[in-house]
């Protein structure tokens, strides 16, 4: 099979990491017989610098042709000072609107050589967790009327967080049909003891559960969401939240994992077109360093052949080369701990690939 694949670098450790990605992918390509196209597009603070913005409309254009989008990361110091509406984050949320990318799957695994790594209690974690963060992408407070004004104690600023019942089924249904595919279980996360818009989307979730009677689901206020993922992470199955309780919640998660640098993911919409990124930032204090993770960009091209392609024998076979790998005690400066072996970028997506 042959399938078009839009490579967006970004900046920071992202050229670095998008590399040892697509050596995956070409090997996954020789040994099981795909064909995969790549064409890079500008997307951050390098098409800021190029283009005078952070997402082209070229980039667009060749991403809603392409059959996967493959991101580094985006953002860095450098551009800080630009305005909102310039910086390379909005580059992110845009292409994530123009390609109806609604939802966001975020797995959050602690991996059994990694457990060392977790900040949590053995007793807690013994048998380790596998997680699936649902996180609706496209509307909430990230996407709200915002501005500033006057007000009576000086400049005031206001973002607004604004759901409609249409973007909560299809984040919702998404999260149920994710959890008959795992351990049928939904765990929701809102704060509708305080905010309607929680109370709308708590109210349309209960609604759609009843199309899922095999589902189990159950409701929990964000503030105690936060502190039962510390508690006892393994009582969570799938998780659906929203836009900002969604970027919190799973960045937490994934320090349980042992690094942000582990966490791959998944932006979807309808159909099987999908944008592929690992969780964490540019990392610019260690770009070019032969530091970074490469892990989570490799996973998230697992995510890829599953999600996209429907490959699921090709996504188990570069699952399976990084467990290998874990296992063997190979490890990058953000998951290392005694005894293991440290190794950079390059060395490490080296070892991914000498173990497909």
């Amino acid at each position: 099979m042959k399938y078009k694949i839009a490579v967006i670098r970004g900046d920071g450790i992202g050229p670095e990491i998008i590399d040892q990605a697509l050596l995956i992918l070409n090997k996954i390509g020789d040994l099981f017989g795909h064909s995969f196209n790549f064409t890079e597009v500008l997307a951050g603070g390098c098409a800021y610098d190029v283009k005078g913005t952070p997402l082209p409309q070229e980039t667009i254009d060749i991403c809603k042709n392409s059959d996967a989008v493959l991101l580094g990361a985006v953002g860095g110091p450098k551009w800080d000072e630009l305005p909102g509406d310039l910086r390379p984050e909005k580059g992110l949320l845009q292409i994530r609107k123009e390609l109806g990318l609604y939802a966001n799957i975020r797995p959050a695994i602690l991996y059994d050589p990694l457990k060392d790594a977790c900040p949590l209690k053995s007793e807690i974690i013994d048998g380790g967790f596998d997680i699936c963060v649902v996180r609706e992408l496209t509307g909430g407070i990230y996407f709200g009327e915002r501005g500033r004004k006057k007000s009576a104690m000086g400049e005031a600023a206001y973002d607004t967080e604004l759901y409609s019942t249409g973007e909560i089924e299809r984040i919702a249904r998404k999260a149920f049909e994710i959890a008959r595919q795992r351990n049928k279980l939904v765990t929701n996360i809102d704060k509708m003891n305080v905010l309607e818009s929680s109370r709308l989307w708590r109210e349309v979730v209960n609604r759609i559960a009843l199309d899922y009677p095999d589902v189990t689901l159950n409701h929990l206020l964000v503030d105690n969401g936060a502190m039962q993922l510390i508690r006892d992470p393994k009582q969570f199955d799938v998780i659906v939240t929203t836009n900002m309780f969604g970027d919190i919640l799973s960045d937490e998660a994934s320090m349980l994992t042992g690094s942000i640098g582990m966490l791959p993911s998944a932006s979807l919409g309808e159909g099987k077109f999908g944008l592929y990124e690992p969780i964490h930032g540019s990392a610019p204090d260690i770009a070019g360093q032969d530091k970074s993770n490469p892990l989570a960009t490799i996973l998230s091209t697992a995510m890829m052949l599953r999600f996209s392609f429907g490959l699921q024998e090709e996504g188990k076979a570069v699952e399976s080369a990084v467990e290998k790998v874990l296992v063997k005690g190979y490890r990058t400066g953000d998951i290392y701990s005694k005894g293991m072996k440290l190794v950079g970028t390059r060395e490490m997506g080296k070892l991914v690939l000498e173990n497909l």
